[in-house]
């Protein structure tokens, strides 16, 4: 497995994924977008594991969203279809049979944030802050998973203002379960997963099915892909584009 990601059972039953990637703040880049679809497939494949924790290392940040300096070109491997890798890992995280808890520690921005939708329980440290960026990029992010989880007034508000909010307001709206103390975040989400993985393994998943049947419209995330392969590469959205990226990298 990648330095990028860092895999740990908690005793029997419950793994922990952390993003390693402290200096970029955890962006999604090609190799760690690969290697969560990579550990994630494992998981699943264990019958030992009940319950996967996905969080980030340290205290600063869970997930920027995806790599700035990779997605213009300036750092990478030319050839590889950079821009699909964070999607992929995001859209196999939301339809994973396992529960899955987010420990967001900090910045969880743009694909960041979507990632963490796309766990089914979400706690935050007391210094978390959110944004979902993707109308200031040209593109659509979070319309699709966000409305079931803070209604379709709030969603819309969040997404067409690009606006940060604090933990405390993404608990009030409903995106976080609940705001923890920095040192406290992971200890509280680790007991909550052996809660969970002391019950069957197999109703929590079927509940999870049924729950998710309820919930998402599989159809709407199709629709969303299919706007942002539109939206993505025409003129509006690559100016866009290159200017958050120089706003961000400063280059």
């Amino acid at each position: 497995m990648s330095k990028e990601l860092l895999l740990k059972r908690h005793g029997e039953h419950v793994l922990i994924l952390t993003m390693n990637r402290p200096d970029r703040h955890h962006a999604l880049n090609h190799e760690l977008a690969t290697v969560l679809v990579e550990a994630l497939d494992q998981a699943e494949s264990d019958p030992s594991v009940h319950v996967v924790i996905l969080t980030g290392s340290g205290t600063r940040a869970f997930c920027a969203g995806q790599d700035m300096l990779e997605q213009s070109g300036l750092e990478g491997e030319r050839g590889v279809p950079k821009s699909i890798a964070a999607y992929l890992a995001i859209d196999r995280f939301g339809k994973s049979p396992l529960p899955i808890i987010a420990a967001i520690n900090g910045y969880c921005y743009g694909g960041g944030a979507a990632l963490a939708i796309s766990c089914d329980i979400r706690y935050a440290s007391e210094t978390a802050t959110f944004r979902l960026p993707g109308a200031e990029y040209g593109l659509v992010v979070g319309a699709a998973t966000l409305p079931r989880l803070v209604g379709a007034a709030r969603a819309k508000e969040l997404i067409f203002s690009a606006k940060k909010f604090d933990a405390l307001e993404a608990e009030k709206w409903g995106l976080v379960n609940k705001v923890s103390g920095n040192n406290d975040l992971l200890p509280e989400v680790i007991s909550l997963a052996e809660q969970i993985a002391k019950n069957s393994t197999t109703a929590v998943k079927e509940s999870k099915r049924v729950i998710d049947a309820a919930t998402i419209d599989s159809n709407v995330g199709h629709l969303e892909d299919d706007i942002n392969r539109g939206l993505r590469g025409s003129p509006e959205q690559t100016a866009r584009f290159l200017k958050a990226t120089r706003r961000v990298t400063g280059k």
